[in-house]
């Protein structure tokens, strides 16, 4: 090969891993933007892999890097048991952690009476946490109604 070809090769590479190792997740991607704010810490690698797989579907995204995401999943209402590294603002609802940004365009294009989306902890395989060779675990996405701020869930959907 010459070194046009090796460049193609490496662009190609690199191309793929930066929409994670997982295609599933470019899926049903859609034209539609929305403007998100996400709270994450600094160190976290995983919020700034969730944050691309928002970019690469078509979301604003406001990064917003704070020392303590507690206060933020506080006043927003996160159940201590749908907790997960990051919490996010879109259209006046709540998304908590590793959530797929078509669940996310599905719920912002549907009457509903959701105000939280969340994958609580930090499932392997979910965006952001697909990097090459990673295990790949099962997760849910849940839901909570308006009415309820205590956390109680149902499933949204299922990976």
């Amino acid at each position: 090969m010459n070194y046009m070809q090796w460049a193609l090769v490496g662009f190609l590479g690199l191309s793929v891993h930066a929409y994670g190792a997982d295609p599933v997740w470019l899926k049903d991607k859609t034209e539609q933007s929305y403007s998100i704010n996400v709270y994450r810490s600094a160190s976290c690698g995983c919020c700034k892999g969730w944050i691309s797989h928002l970019k690469a579907h078509n979301f604003t995204v406001n990064d917003v890097v704070v020392s303590n995401v507690t206060p933020h999943k506080q006043r927003l209402g996160v159940p201590a048991n749908g907790a997960s590294c990051h919490t996010a603002e879109v259209n006046g609802k709540v998304i908590e952690g590793h959530v797929p940004a078509q669940d996310i365009k599905r719920l912002l294009a549907t009457e509903n009476h959701v105000r939280l989306l969340t994958v609580p902890g930090m499932p392997f395989g979910g965006p952001g946490m697909d990097s090459d060779g990673a295990r790949k675990d099962a997760f849910t996405v849940y839901a909570i109604d308006e009415q309820n701020r205590v956390g109680s869930y149902h499933e949204y959907a299922d990976y």
